[in-house]
């Protein structure tokens, strides 16, 4: 065994190199490694931050100091200017101060008229939207519905698949799938309207169901679900895109905010599936049977319980489907043509206009667009720092 006489505790009795490379006491870090720690999350943070930087700063350029550069300091490599700020809100003629207040009395006007259209026959007045103004409010509304629609619907079917346990027959699943393909033949090739077939095929449904339940004897468990589930998200986009398109010409709901807000959270839905029946299999299963014997109902359970205590992980769910939502743009730009143009499409039309790409007035419309999601990361912080490290503690 070691002599006691070796260990030093007191500081004076401690050399140069135990000082620096020993932890001074339980649970703190030695000074050399909180030096190398620290360092090494100062040069990540600039890593990360230096292209969030560069974008606000480009922003402020003029033409002569973008194509001369590169120049990194406000006011010491450049002086800064409003150009490209100003160019947003002066080439198009309902930019100015005083269009875009005009637009929220528009606003409220078509809302009351919205309101009491079956009683009073109203017009609605058409609005002289600017661009930019137009792109970031469909943004918003486009994103925080679908994921407020999303992370609904995942969340309960996560819970779901975490806590009773489903055992569908496969020949019911094949009957579904073969009457869904029927109403669509229906309805595009035969013009039939697509709720008097979708209500036949239901119809259909249910009687074949309860008549050959005595011949599928092949079922899936809840792990079979969860993987079809998240492997739906595997599917390209671009594989679908185009039947996406058809069948939302068909039924009417082309440039629509409605279309997008669907399309939007039934993309991202395996995500939150996935994420999210990770954090329900780690609670104790325990509260929930207590609840049940003092009578409580599995809507109640889930709301009032499992929810608050997942709220950490809901909460880093929820940015990530709402920074996903934010910044898609094959959909957008198949589905949206006029009225619900989104952020990125008007991004990317910055960046393919006839004069070319003018980096400086691209930055400004990224700078725009990067600020509500920055905002809500703010907002979110405390609950993201739980809902990450939440498992990784686990064994």
């Amino acid at each position: 065994m070691s002599d006691a006489s070796s260990y030093r505790f007191r500081k004076s009795e401690r050399t140069l190199m135990q000082r620096l490379f020993e932890a001074p006491a339980i649970g703190k870090m030695s000074p050399a490694s909180k030096f190398v720690a620290y360092s090494l999350l100062a040069i990540w943070s600039l890593f990360v931050l230096f292209p969030i930087y560069w974008v606000i700063i480009t922003s402020f350029k003029d033409a002569a100091s973008v194509n001369e550069g590169p120049f990194y300091l406000p006011f010491v490599d450049f002086q800064p200017t409003l150009d490209a700020w100003r160019i947003q809100f002066t080439e198009d003629p309902f930019c100015n101060f005083a269009a875009i207040v005009r637009q929220f009395g528009l606003l409220g006007y078509n809302s009351f008229v919205w309101v009491v259209s079956p009683v009073v026959e109203l017009a609605p007045m058409e609005p002289q939207i600017c661009k930019i103004y137009l792109a970031f409010t469909n943004s918003i509304v486009i994103s925080v519905f679908s994921t407020g629609l999303c992370v609904l619907v995942g969340a309960m079917a996560a819970y779901a698949l975490a806590r009773i346990q489903y055992a569908p027959r496969f020949g019911n699943i094949l009957i579904f799938v073969l009457l869904l393909v029927g109403v669509i033949v229906a309805t595009t090739y035969a013009g039939a309207p697509w709720w008097a077939s979708a209500s036949v095929a239901l119809a259909f449904f249910f009687f074949l169901v309860r008549a050959l339940k005595g011949y599928f004897k092949l079922s899936l468990k809840n792990g079979d679900i969860l993987f079809w589930i998240i492997s739906q998200r595997i599917l390209p986009p671009i594989v679908v895109v185009i039947p996406i398109y058809v069948m939302f010409q068909a039924v009417g709901l082309l440039d629509t905010h409605l279309a997008l807000i669907l399309l939007y959270a039934v993309a991202n839905m395996p995500i939150v599936v996935w994420l999210m029946y990770d954090f329900f299999t780690n609670l104790p299963v325990e509260l929930e049977e207590s609840a049940q014997l003092d009578g409580a109902t599995r809507p109640r359970i889930f709301w009032e319980i499992v929810l608050p205590l997942t709220r950490p992980g809901l909460a880093a769910t929820t940015l990530l489907i709402l920074v996903l939502a934010w910044n898609e743009y094959l959909f957008a730009v198949f589905l949206a043509t006029v009225k619900v143009q989104t952020m990125p499409i008007m991004v990317a039309a910055k960046n393919t206009g006839e004069k070319g790409i003018f980096w400086w007035e691209m930055c400004a419309v990224i700078v725009v667009m990067i600020i509500p999601v920055i905002l809500m990361a703010i907002l979110l912080t405390r609950f993201i720092s739980k809902g990450v490290l939440l498992g990784a503690v686990k064994g």
